[in-house]
């Protein structure tokens, strides 16, 4: 079974081990992030390697795998880089798919759930917040998501070409599922011109609701429950299934069932796309005559998925240069240009523990920034006084009563 799928972190799976990262001594702010080609732990921590090795524990455990295994497959990012990573992948410069939109929903997911367990700190929100308005403009500003890709399509592409020369055009394709992908799903299936969709479902009226989504669109559609999955199969040229189910969804049992249905013709192609993690079809089908089984292993192969690398480079070059968060030794620091008049002044502290008055003229885009001297009984990195033995604090600030600097470019 590849790693990934055994390290994967399902809905169920995240509240309990967030719980567990949150229990660890060193860890006091967790967020689990969990897509289709990645499992991402973002925790503030008070000891880099003492976290690290609770993490490591945390996923070995979760996953069955050795930690020597894991280590090989585990790639870790520490401040300023962790922040910079974030942002890569919510701008989908990080995806299987390059561009893909779906990781923001995905993130604002895990943000959700790690705030409803209360484990998004304020150091978390500013992170969570700020990765989702970088994603959201540079998939505004640039032409990074410009093909229209993602998993979905480029695994119906790759279905259209093994079904016939005729692509999915007056095809009946069954998706199982009625969460985003299973929409994303009947988008893509609707614009390819599909001449039939059934939606399986655990629960009938979410699959009646999709159903319907695809009708408004003016193609016949069904929906069933998941127990009559073998029945929709029998009729099905193309599968598409991403349910986050723990265990298979389509099993060897149900699919021999379905290709052995009467009136099914025994050299008609069954395509069946697994986008599910872990994988919602039990390995032996793609065994059958007849059965090709497309997962996220296979679609990483898939030239299509890098077609839009070109715009990952483009994006990189016109994103605002004031975009990216940094973290400092100091803690979090948001930087960015501030937009009130003169009368109003942001502090904010430097690494050097001075405070830095930051203001913008009327009418002027450029802050002009002047730089006060540390408070009394503060030090500077660069000076040669050091805090006095069993001072609790190196960083103390300066009096909320000072006001800031004449501004050197107008009267204010």
């Amino acid at each position: 079974m590849p790693v990934l799928e055994r390290v994967a972190v399902t809905d169920t799976d995240r509240p309990k081990l967030t719980d567990k990262l949150l229990a660890s001594s060193h860890i006091s702010e967790a967020m689990i992030v969990s897509t289709c080609n990645r499992v991402e732990i973002y925790a503030v921590v008070d000891a880099f390697h003492g976290a690290l090795a609770e993490v490591g524990e945390l996923l070995a455990d979760h996953s069955g795998l050795d930690l020597t295994d894991l280590h090989r497959h585990a790639y870790v990012r520490y401040s300023e880089a962790a922040a910079e990573h974030l942002f890569a992948v919510a701008s989908g410069l990080d995806s299987m798919v390059i561009g893909e939109q779906q990781i923001l929903g995905q993130i604002r997911t895990a943000y959700a759930s790690s705030d409803a367990q209360q484990a998004a700190g304020r150091t978390l929100h500013e992170l969570a917040q700020q990765a989702l308005r970088v994603g959201k403009r540079v998939h505004s500003e640039t032409g990074i998501d410009s093909a229209g890709a993602s998993v979905v399509s480029v695994a119906l592409d790759r279905a259209a070409g093994i079904v016939g020369t005729g692509g999915l055009a007056g095809c009946t394709a069954v998706v199982v599922g009625a969460g985003s992908m299973g929409g994303l799903s009947v988008a893509h299936l609707t614009r390819a011109g599909i001449g039939r969709i059934v939606v399986v479902n655990r629960t009938k009226e979410r699959a009646e609701h999709l159903a319907d989504t695809a009708r408004s669109n003016g193609v016949e559609s069904e929906a069933l429950e998941l127990s009559e999955l073998p029945t929709a199969m029998a009729q099905a040229d193309v599968l598409v299934t991403c349910t986050g189910a723990v265990g298979a969804v389509v099993t060897l049992a149900d699919t021999h069932r379905a290709l052995a249905q009467p009136g099914r013709d025994s050299d008609r192609p069954l395509v069946i796309c697994d986008l599910g993690l872990p994988r919602d079809v039990e390995p032996a089908v793609s065994g059958l005559p007849g059965v090709t089984v497309l997962d996220m292993e296979s679609l990483q192969r898939d030239p299509a998925a890098g077609a839009a690398a070109s715009d990952a480079d483009a994006a990189g070059r016109s994103s605002p240069p004031n975009l990216p968060t940094t973290w400092q030794a100091s803690g979090w620091r948001r930087s960015r240009r501030p937009s009130p008049p003169c009368a109003s002044a942001r502090r904010t502290w430097s690494r050097r523990n001075s405070c830095d008055w930051i203001r913008v003229c009327p009418g002027s885009t450029t802050p002009s920034a002047t730089r006060w001297p540390a408070p009394s009984g503060a030090w500077s990195t660069n000076s040669s006084t050091r805090p006095p033995s069993g001072s609790s604090s190196s960083r103390p600030r300066p009096a909320a009563t000072r006001t800031p600097p004449p501004c050197g470019n107008c009267s204010n």
